[in-house]
């Protein structure tokens, strides 16, 4: 899976699954500060990255990620 794929992917379930607003969704934001999700959207995004690309985010594994790129990062390393 090519990083716009991924990248596209993501964004329209943080659009359409979280409710986040679009124009808090760009590469430096920040998830928790910038687009504001929390332990409960996080419960989602696991729920919905199983779904839509066949693996489990492992918690320890996300321990650094903070902005969209390195959770874009993140799941590239695990599909690419």
């Amino acid at each position: 899976m090519k990083r716009q794929e991924i990248e596209e992917k993501v964004k329209a379930f943080l659009i359409d699954e979280l409710e986040i607003d679009e124009d808090k969704i760009f590469d430096d934001a920040k998830l928790k500060e910038d687009m504001g999700i929390d332990s409960l959207d996080f419960i989602d995004i696991v729920v919905i990255v199983e779904k839509n690309f066949g693996f489990k985010i492992k918690p320890e594994e996300m321990k650094e990620v903070t902005t969209l790129s390195q959770f874009c990062d993140y799941l590239e390393s695990k599909v690419g």
